[in-house]
């Protein structure tokens, strides 16, 4: 049996919609180099960063903000205009929903030891490079080059 979300994922796709999700892209610079944070999805392990579903009576960029400390425990500084974004297939129980992904950056100041899915998620700091081995989505690949080449002449 389909879930809620999926019978209305399934809907907006056949009225054509685009299924948005927000996200942030977690940064530091440590000894001059930067590093980006993944964290392992809940069911398949894929590296990704953490993303959600637009919140009522949030902004896109607040939204992306509570993903990020529900998921990875993470808080710090936010961007609150789009990095970019990157599409991909999400699996819902039946079907594969094409969804695009709007990403605001975030300056981690801060990694909660306790968060919501702390027991569900692995998180680990990379290198950008090691991000772009890790993650699955093409266009994810391609926005964090592009983080890392303009993030790279900014001091830290």
């Amino acid at each position: 049996m389909a879930s809620m979300k999926e019978k209305r994922a399934k809907a907006l796709v056949k009225k054509g919609k685009t299924i948005r999700q927000v996200a942030v892209l977690p940064y530091r610079k440590r000894d001059g180099d930067l590093q980006v944070l993944l964290l392992t999805s809940r069911q398949t392990k894929r590296f990704v960063i953490p993303k959600g579903w637009p919140m009522k009576g949030l902004s896109d960029w607040e939204a992306a903000v509570v993903e990020a400390k529900q998921e990875a425990g993470l808080v710090g500084k936010v961007d609150d205009k789009p990095y970019g974004s990157y599409s991909y297939w999400k699996r819902l129980k039946t079907i594969f929903i094409p969804v695009t992904v709007t990403v605001y950056g975030l300056r981690v100041t801060q990694e909660l030891a306790e968060f919501r899915e702390k027991d569900q998620r692995e998180r680990a700091w990379v290198t950008p490079q090691q991000a772009r081995m890790l993650v699955d989505e093409p266009h994810l690949i391609s926005l964090i080059a592009l983080f890392e080449e303009q993030l790279a002449g900014q001091a830290a």
